[in-house]
């Protein structure tokens, strides 16, 4: 049988696990730099926990995880007769995989709600799965970075999370980042506008594909959902709307001024932006976007999506929102919340594009023992243990092979140094140090063996 993965999964080397625990370093500290706390959930939960959070779209997408034993006795099989596939479909399974991260969360809050405070903030690098179509940069598993708070309805929040997508973008070079801010109010509010508030889902949902299937998409999508064609007239101008901020809110104003639901989200929106650009940003780049909807139906206020900079061919990198009511699902009422997420492997995708991985991301072994056979092993290993100690990464090549083969090795593997150590160095209590990226080589004493080494790694 020929060895490979399932479609949409990756193998990953050491280089990039390294340059992968690097990217969740950065994330992890601007994260609690904001005074956020990790948890972690199980990879699966409930299936019952799932669906119905995520749109129709969104359900299709989940993994269940199939019943075994009697509980597969238990399939609805009168549905299946009667072609209620759905019905079918969840009748055979009890548990999924976790489609995202905030869906488990909401269910932890209420779960846990007698041993957290509140307002609670927490942050997970955890994967998911979708039943996606893999693509670039659209896999089938994959990592989330997740920040929420849940326990306030403050807009300083969403303040506060525009500057925690600031800092990560900052720490990581990646300049010139967009984030696209909107409010879900405002949707709901155009939806009213245009005789539509009982199908704000099909609006929103056809308006989230703009930047996927084009602006004639969005109308034929809208027209087949039932949209009259006067209504489809009415909300063009808003998917091509451009100027500054203060010029799009007025505008937006005008439109909505028939919707106090609309007005509300358009003063949350101006709340946000202007406080945002007031405190300035490092990193990112602001901008409203009308035509942002975020599909997933839990969002209540402010949205946002991230994309990388310009000349990248990458979807987006970051999202998240506001959701008042996506407690209230498990129980727990009265209970808003507001968080984002971090593409994780598309940001990878990224900064490999960009080459923005610092050699440093790459901790391999920065040491290499030349081996001369075991009259030469202890005294090796001693001095080996001796750098571990510092937190030097070192090894000893196993075998007394040729030293060609051991040179091999250690370009093989990009270590920086080799210290050969045979007959004649050991007679006269020293050590040879090979720049393996240069090819020069110097003697030491054996005695000043960590100062010479720990001095040349420090550099």
């Amino acid at each position: 049988m020929k060895p490979s993965t399932p479609k949409g999964t990756r193998d990953f080397s050491p280089k990039e696990v390294a340059q992968r625990s690097y990217l969740k370093k950065i994330l992890s500290s601007s994260f609690e730099k904001y005074g956020f706390e990790p948890i972690e959930t199980p990879s699966f939960e409930k299936t019952s926990t799932l669906l119905g959070k995520y749109g129709e779209e969104g359900d299709r997408l989940i993994f269940k995880i199939l019943n075994s034993g009697d509980k597969l006795k238990k399939a609805d099989i009168d549905a299946l007769a009667n072609q209620k596939l759905a019905a079918f479909s969840n009748s055979l399974s009890e548990k999924a995989l976790r489609y995202d991260l905030t869906v488990p969360f909401a269910r932890y809050v209420v779960q846990h709600q007698n041993e957290i405070s509140f307002p609670f903030k927490r942050y997970q690098i955890q994967p998911v799965w979708r039943a996606d179509r893999p693509q670039h940069g659209r896999f089938q598993e994959f990592f989330q970075c997740d920040a929420d708070i849940v326990g306030s309805k403050s807009l300083w929040q969403e303040v506060e999370l525009c500057g925690l997508y600031d800092d990560v973008f900052h720490h990581l070079h990646l300049n010139g980042t967009l984030l696209k801010i909107n409010n879900r109010k405002i949707l709901a509010g155009i939806a009213q506008v245009l005789g539509a508030s009982e199908r704000i889902i099909d609006f929103t949902v056809a308006l989230d594909k703009l930047d996927k299937i084009g602006q004639e998409g969005v109308i034929n999508e809208l027209l087949s959902k039932g949209f009259s064609g006067d209504s489809v007239n009415k909300v063009l101008p808003l998917m091509g709307l451009t100027g500054d901020f203060n010029s799009k809110l007025d505008l937006l104003s005008v439109f909505l001024e028939g919707s106090e639901q609309g007005m509300k989200g358009v003063e949350e929106l101006r709340f946000v932006v202007d406080t945002v650009t007031q405190l300035g940003t490092k990193s990112i780049e602001l901008d409203i976007d009308v035509t942002l909807a975020r599909g997933l139906n839990y969002y209540t206020g402010c949205i946002f999506e991230v994309v990388p900079p310009k000349g990248i061919k990458m979807g987006s990198i970051g999202g998240g929102g506001r959701y008042d009511d996506l407690t209230a699902v498990f129980g727990l009422k009265d209970t808003s919340g507001v968080g984002i997420s971090f593409g994780f492997d598309r940001i990878y995708l990224v900064l490999e594009e960009l080459n923005l991985f610092p050699k440093s991301a790459q901790k391999g072994t920065q040491v290499l023992f030349a081996n001369f056979g075991s009259d030469y092993a202890v005294t090796c290993l001693k001095m080996i243990q001796e750098l571990r100690f510092h937190n030097i990464r070192c090894e000893f090549y196993p075998d007394a092979e040729k030293m060609k083969k051991q040179f091999s090795y250690a370009n093989a593997k990009e270590i920086p140094f080799m210290v050969v150590l045979g007959s004649e160095e050991l007679d006269n209590k020293s050590f040879i140090l090979k720049d393996m990226e240069s090819g020069n080589q110097t003697s030491h004493s054996l005695a000043k063996f960590e100062e010479v080494i720990l001095k040349l790694i420090a550099q």
